[in-house]
Parts: structure tokens; sequence; C-alpha cells
């Protein structure tokens, strides 16, 4: 695994400290790799969203009422095993 070298900032320090001796993490390195998981998942999920309303923009207007958007919406998600 490579290493890296880093310089937090008095709070971050302070934080990622608490977080280890709370026994939340074992050592500040797992606690940093789980915070970086985090944002990649926040990231992705952002991506996500950007590229979904890319492509309502694209389909343009609909004749669809709200019922039918959420039944198509929620029939998407059922598909996709998010609901």
């Amino acid at each position: 695994m490579p290493r890296q070298t880093i310089t937090l900032s008095d709070p971050n320090h302070a934080w990622l400290q608490a977080r280890v001796e709370s026994g939340e993490f074992k050592t500040q390195t797992e606690a940093v790799n789980d915070a970086l998981r985090r944002a990649r998942e926040i990231e992705n999920g952002v991506e996500e969203i950007r590229a979904k309303l890319i492509r309502a923009e694209q389909r343009g207007f609909t004749d669809m009422t709200p019922d039918q958007i959420l039944k198509e919406s929620k029939e998407e998600l059922r598909k996709n095993g998010d609901l």
C-alpha cells in the first residue's frame, strides 16, 4: 500500500485524534481512509445526479402527470434494486 505524508490543520488533527481515542477508529490512517472513501461516495452520487439532470434536460418537456412521473421513477428504482 502506498505511503503518504500529509500536514493537517490543528482542528483536523484534533478531530482525527478524538476519533481514534474514542475507539471509532484504530488508527489515524484508518480514519483518513474512511473520510476519503466517504468523499468518493459523495462525489459519485453528485456525478450520478448530474448525469440524470443532463439526460432529463436532453429529453425536454413531458406530457406526463406528476403521478405518472412518480410511478415511473419508482419502477426504475425497483428495477435497479434501490427501492
